[in-house]
């Protein structure tokens, strides 16, 4: 099979990914749809899986973390009720999947990742992508990005046992940030909106995440669970 035939056999792969898993579980949002199907999700994976990458699961991308599965990720973006026009905050960058559907869907992304293995990897997919609009910093994400807040928009893909305070500090008003909430072994998807009134939240169902490890997320040897950090 050539490079050009191969293409095309991931082409119509995708499109049936976001027909069976996304859109018929309720994703609705269209723009959502058009990146999932745009953005070749093998290529963030490790090549002897690409044949797998399309499936309905997480997969391993090294360093004991995951890419998540296709209807997470179709989820938690369209929670953030993207228009175009944001400036967006992922913490977990990972294999760089999901800050490639954030830079088709967001004028900005800022994506934070704290293993220099796997922040250099996705840095370079998604430079070969041609993604100008995506930034990746090495670092701990639980202290966010403040020199570019405030953020439209913030995307946490690990659980955390609370939701980071620096990241609703750098929140912007009418922003939106969603993050999974719980303990080590399962999360509840929390969606906190910043209104003048104050913070108002949506709980979106349960999930599992690897652990958000940051200075106000998971230290080793620690378990609690509030809502601040």
């Amino acid at each position: 099979m050539t490079s050009s035939e191969q293409h095309d056999a991931y082409q119509k792969v995708r499109a049936d990914m976001v027909e069976a898993q996304i859109r018929r579980r309720g994703v609705s949002d269209p723009r959502v749809l058009r990146a999932l199907t745009k953005v070749p999700r093998h290529l963030f994976v490790p090549s002897h899986l690409w044949e797998q990458a399309y499936g309905d699961h997480p997969l391993p991308i090294g360093e004991d973390q995951t890419i998540s599965q296709p209807y997470i990720v179709a989820l938690m973006t369209e929670a953030l009720d993207l228009t175009g026009a944001e400036k967006v905050l992922e913490l977990g960058t990972g294999s760089g999947y999901q800050a490639a559907v954030l830079g088709e869907l967001a004028r900005e992304v800022y994506t934070i990742e704290r293993l220099a293995s796997l922040a250099e990897s996705a840095r370079l997919v998604l430079e070969r992508l041609g993604y100008t609009n995506i930034h990746v910093r090495i670092g701990d994400g639980t202290l966010g990005w403040p020199e570019e807040s405030p953020f439209d928009a913030i995307l946490v893909t690990a659980g955390s046992p609370q939701v980071p305070r620096p990241l609703v500090e750098q929140l912007a008003l009418n922003g939106r940030l969603v993050i999974p909430v719980g303990d080590q072994y399962s999360q509840t998807l929390t969606r906190v909106r910043k209104t003048a009134a104050g913070l108002q939240h949506d709980y979106l169902g349960g999930c599992r995440f690897v652990r958000l490890v940051g200075a106000h997320g998971w230290q080793e040897g620690e378990q609690r669970k509030g809502f601040f950090g």
